[in-house]
This record gives C-alpha cells, sequence and structure tokens, in this order.
C-alpha cells in the first residue's frame, strides 16, 4: 500500500470514519492534540531533545541519521502493535508538521500492508485553524443566566435534550467555573487544547440558528476564553432567571453534599479573602456538621453579590428576566423557548 497525502478538509472528512494517530512525543500529546487522536510517538520526549540538539547544531543528516539510530530498534514493535490496534489497515497521521516523523510512521506501516493518509502540514495546521475559528467564527448566541443554583446546567441539558442547539463551556472546561467548580470533575486541559475542544464544538453548531449558552465569567477555572469569542457572549441576547432561595439552596446542596468534606473545605479556604473570617468559619463549621443548608445560603451571599457585579458587564440591552420559581421543568423549558423567540423576534426588527 501507499500513502496518500490530504488537505485539512478532506481530513475532517475521512476521521469520520478512520483512526487517527499522532506521531509526535508523549509530551507534545499530552499539552495538547486533535481530538481523539492515538499517540504512537515516533521519537519519545528525551529522544526529541537530543535529534533536535543535533540539528541546529549539525545540520539535518546528522540529526536523521542520530534519530533513526534511536527508533530503529522499535520499528518492528510498532508495526506489531498497529496492527494488533487498527487491524482494518486504513489510518489517518500527523506529526508537528507533517514532516520526517509522520513520514516515518507512513513508512512504516505501507510497509506492512497499510492504507495511510496523512495530513498536509500536520498538527500545525489544525491548531492554525481552531486558534482562528475560536476567535474569529459568529454564533448566533443567548445567553442563560441567572444566580448561582438556579439550574443553569441543567436546564442547558434539558434544553439539548429537547432538541436545542448549545454549547457547554464548564463541560468543555471540566469546571463549573466557582472556588468549588473543580471538585469531582477531570483535570483540566491545557489552554491550547482547551481551545482545540471549543473549536470543535463550535464546528457542530448551525451559526444560523440559536445557540444556548450559560452565562460565564471570561476565566472558567485557570482557562480563560478567547476575548473576541468573550465579547460576543457580552453583546449576545441575555434571559435572567430567578429562583427562590430555597429552590437554590436544594439544587446546590443535590450536587455537592454528596461531596468530600475535605474538598469541599479547601474550597471555602479559597474564597476566605473574600467572604472574611467570621462568615469562612461559619462556613466550615457546617460543613463539618453536616449541616449542607447553612454553609450554602451562608456562600450564597457572596455569589449573589458578585453575580450582581459582573451582569453589570454585559452590554446587550436585549434582555429578559425570567420567573422559574416553583414551576416544573417542562414549563421551565417552555417560557425559556419562548423567550428566547421574543428576543429573536427583537433582534430581527431591530436590523431590519
Amino acid at each position: 500500500m501507499a500513502e496518500t497525502l490530504i488537505t485539512l478538509p478532506e481530513f475532517f472528512e475521512l476521521r469520520k470514519k478512520l483512526p487517527l494517530i499522532d506521531a509526535r512525543s508523549e509530551g507534545e500529546f499530552a499539552q495538547s492534540q486533535i481530538p481523539n487522536a492515538i499517540n504512537i510517538p515516533i521519537l519519545n520526549d528525551v529522544e526529541r531533545v537530543v535529534v533536535g540538539t543535533l540539528y541546529k547544531e549539525k545540520g539535518n543528516e546528522v540529526a536523521t541519521l542520530k534519530g533513526f539510530e534511536l527508533v530503529g530498534p522499535r520499528f518492528h514493535e510498532i508495526q506489531k502493535s498497529a496492527l494488533v490496534q487498527f487491524p482494518d489497515k486504513k489510518i489517518l497521521i500527523y506529526c508537528w508538521r507533517g514532516g520526517m516523523r509522520s513520514q516515518i510512521l507512513s513508512w512504516l506501516l505501507t510497509m506492512v500492508g497499510f492504507e495511510v493518509y496523512r495530513l498536509q502540514g500536520g498538527y500545525k495546521t489544525y491548531r492554525t485553524y481552531s486558534f482562528d475559528l475560536v476567535r474569529d467564527t459568529t454564533l448566533n448566541l443567548i445567553v442563560l443566566a441567572g444566580r448561582t443554583g438556579t439550574g443553569k446546567t441543567l436546564l442547558l441539558k434539558s434544553l439539548k435534550n429537547k432538541g436545542e442547539q448549545i454549547l457547554d463551556l464548564e463541560g468543555i472546561a471540566n469546571h463549573k467555573g466557582s472556588s468549588f467548580g473543580a471538585i469531582g470533575q477531570a483535570p483540566q486541559p491545557t489552554v491550547e487544547q482547551f481551545e482545540n475542544l471549543l473549536a470543535e464544538a463550535v464546528m457542530k453548531l448551525d451559526p444560523d440558528q440559536p445557540t444556548w449558552i450559560e452565562n460565564e465569567s471570561r476565566k472558567i477555572g485557570r482557562l480563560i476564553l478567547p476575548e473576541l469569542f468573550y465579547q460576543q457572549m457580552l453583546e449576545a441576547p441575555l434571559i435572567d432567571i430567578h429562583r427562590t432561595d430555597a429552590e437554590r439552596v436544594k439544587l446546590i446542596a443535590d450536587e455537592y453534599a454528596i461531596l468530600p468534606k475535605d474538598e469541599l473545605i479547601q474550597a471555602v479556604l479559597r474564597l476566605k479573602k473574600k467572604l472574611g473570617g467570621l462568615r469562612t468559619s461559619q462556613a466550615i463549621e457546617a460543613i463539618v456538621d453536616g449541616n449542607h443548608a447553612n454553609w450554602i445560603a451562608n456562600l450564597l451571599i457572596y455569589y449573589d453579590k458578585a453575580y450582581d457585579f459582573d451582569l453589570e458587564k454585559h452590554e446587550s440591552k436585549n434582555t429578559i428576566s425570567l420567573n422559574l420559581e416553583e414551576i416544573s421543568e417542562s414549563e421551565a423549558l417552555n417560557q425559556l423557548i419562548n423567550a428566547r423567540n421574543e428576543l429573536t423576534t427583537k433582534a430581527t426588527h431591530s436590523t431590519d
């Protein structure tokens, strides 16, 4: 078999049905990768440094020879492993710039009968695309806002189940956006990988249809939204939902009361400067005692003030305040969709 060089648009089509191999080192892969890729390093992190240094100091020929010396003994292992992992013998391959590493892997696998499609320009081409997409895309956003505990994330998921188009930033970021947001979550991706994942989600959206998105500050955990993307959120129509304090406390307790007490306490301590010593001590004592309603109500005083401050940053005058107090989920969804229709109608008329 032989390899076929493919462009990025061709790559996006082929990856729907073919497995994807990243030929870069394990460190490069951990930093960021094309989602769903499998890492088969041609050079590991240490070997990559050795070859790279030789390339700078003594040129391409010396570096190439050293690279083959290092990886040559593993050629048969790479081939045997690939035959087990990919029995259909059809794969996509990329490295950093579509150069030597992916060429070597492609050669190795075609030698044992693989049909290989190699991405021209490699990961760098993909990364340029994802970087630009999350900064240049124009989406028809509807921002779902509300104080902490109003159930925005649950409503977002219910809207998706109802057939609405959503963009779940917190799900992509593995963080719920508060001091407590990392508890029970997988580690956050790197900034670069977050943007790759965001771009992948954006690619699936129809830009002509409304996209629901939860109101966020620009920072989600340690990740920062691209400025132009965040600016779109600030300018988008917004629905500010309201629940009773009792409903909010219950919603938060349902989610957080089951989490480890020590992690809850650490989250409270991270807020100590903002809460003050007394409120911090009271919240910790309530967590230790299992009095979840008490510490949640205590912290909501702080979070409500922070929310009111952040809401003032929203630049759109096209907003609706929606009372969802003590109603069923189905009725809440109906009201949200009606509000969305009202907002999109206003936006259409304003551009006529």
